[in-house]
């Protein structure tokens, strides 16, 4: 009974991820459309409105762009969180055998990009940037794998979800480590008493949402004012929401199915409307060969296929897992294509690594350019595959 719940769960997630690729697919090339319009200015104006409330002496008054960017993102990655959680007690990384591949596997794919960025931008203006090919867009690339239909096996289908997860965990890690610039310890401490009292709530199994949801809005707001990516409440928050390994619906899993719709069909679509609005500029093609275009592109395209294959090879050697069922290394090679879709995290840690707008835009567009790569060359070569497609290791 728990097996098929885990699996009914799996496959609205991938249901849901297939449709919110879709939307954001559309949000994209509208976003695209504005920046390249006369909506581009009244565009911009409007995602730079203060928008908010003040009660006593605090001020909840931020963008529009904030708001989307530190807010509701908080909201994506408490769903991120969810599922990390879920798969850690229940699925596809609930035990060391199960895990290792896809552990390797992202790891793999997240340091081979972030090595050839760091290459090729040693020394530059632009070397802050390391983590942003780093990153899998979960729901993306879910949705082109899912439009394979048959052509792949259902098994690498979950393979890649458990990458993605691992990957989204890895990328949380960067963000919090690395792109955190000054750090208020007050806030930090109540914080700290925040995730204390929603862990006791946690230890004595007290069930309903709204002890974990109420005081999760304290903890973003002094995560945010700490210094520490506000999104980062989002993952904390969801570690503490209590869940369970049999067929009984836990509060984890109530509120993950209450996210998946609100997430895939308006919060990562918003996201995508308000932070791929690139106007074209013929200095932009330029930009794909600059250390800047090039780390990302290459860390995107060439990095994650190579991180992924090769340290899945490896792991395989050295018995610490085994290949998806009815899967052979050719699909594993499309796979480690389809992870160098990074685009709504990859842009996401773009907006963290620099202040120069023109960096910002020109690894937008390196980035769209990388996942388009990336999405269509994988699809094709996923599709291309008959049979097994054994390859001897």
């Amino acid at each position: 009974m728990t097996k098929i719940i885990n699996l009914q769960a799996f496959k609205d997630f991938l249901r849901s991820g297939q449709i919110g690729g879709i939307l954001l697919m559309v949000c994209v090339a509208i976003s695209l459309f504005i920046a390249n319009s006369s909506y581009k200015d009244g565009f911009s104006s409007l995602l730079a409105t203060d928008f908010g409330f003040t009660f006593g002496s605090s001020s909840y008054v931020f963008t529009v762009s904030a708001w989307i960017n530190d807010a509701l993102m908080a909201v994506f990655f408490l769903l991120v969180g969810l599922e990390i959680k879920r798969e850690l007690v229940e699925g596809e990384l609930s035990s060391v055998k199960k895990a290792s591949l896809p552990v390797v596997a992202a790891l793999g794919g997240m340091l081979i990009p972030a090595f050839i960025y760091f290459i090729l931008n040693k020394d530059t203006a632009t070397a802050s940037g390391w983590g942003i090919p780093m990153a899998t867009d979960i729901a993306f690339a879910l949705a082109i794998i899912s439009m394979l239909g048959k052509s792949v096996p259902a098994s690498l289908k979950i393979f890649l979800a458990a990458l993605a997860i691992v990957d989204d965990l890895g990328a949380i890690l960067v963000i919090a480590v690395f792109y955190t610039n000054e750090v208020h310890f007050h806030y930090l401490l109540m914080a700290g008493g925040v995730l204390a009292l929603l862990l006791v709530f946690n230890f004595f199994k007290i069930k309903p949402l709204y002890f974990y949801l109420i005081p999760g809005v304290f903890l973003w707001y002094f995560i945010h004012h700490s210094g520490i990516h506000a999104t980062i409440a989002g993952v904390l928050l969801a570690l503490t929401i209590p869940t369970n390994s049999d067929s009984t619906e836990s509060p984890l899993e109530k509120l993950e199915h209450l996210l998946n719709g609100p997430v895939n069909y308006f919060i990562m679509p918003i996201f995508a409307l308000a932070n791929t609005n690139i106007t074209f500029q013929k200095e932009m093609l330029g930009g794909l060969v600059s250390p800047l275009g090039l780390g990302i592109v290459t860390g995107l395209f060439a990095g994650k296929t190579i991180g992924v294959t090769l340290f899945s090879w490896i792991a395989v050697k050295l018995k610490l897992g085994t290949l998806p069922s009815e899967s052979g290394w050719k699909h594993i090679i499309g796979l480690g294509m389809l992870a160098g879709i990074g685009f709504t995290m990859s842009i996401f840690i773009s907006l963290l690594s620099f202040s120069d707008e023109m960096h910002v835009t020109e690894a937008k567009f390196a980035i769209l350019c990388a996942s388009v790569i990336a999405g269509l060359i994988g699809f094709v070569f996923l599709k291309s595959i008959k049979g097994k497609a054994s390859v001897k290791a």
